[in-house]
């Protein structure tokens, strides 16, 4: 199984840069990069909570299980 994140579409949705969400939601550039890339292994509800203010979405659109 599989958590997929779905950040890049949202930017994409969003016509945002990755600089400017980081900024949004008061990351680091690599940490977003770690979050974009399903490579963190968790992810604060604060964080989640920021990203989705920053995209205007909701957990569900950032986040998708994949089963294998």
């Amino acid at each position: 199984m599989a958590i997929v994140v779905n950040i890049d579409v949202m930017l994409a949705r969003r016509k945002m840069s990755c600089g400017e969400l980081a900024e949004r939601v008061g990351i680091t550039a690599p940490n977003l990069s770690i979050l974009k890339t399903g490579k963190a292994k968790a992810v604060k509800f604060s964080t989640l909570e920021s990203l989705c203010k920053a995209l205007d979405c909701q957990p569900a659109d950032l986040l998708e299980y994949q089963p294998d």
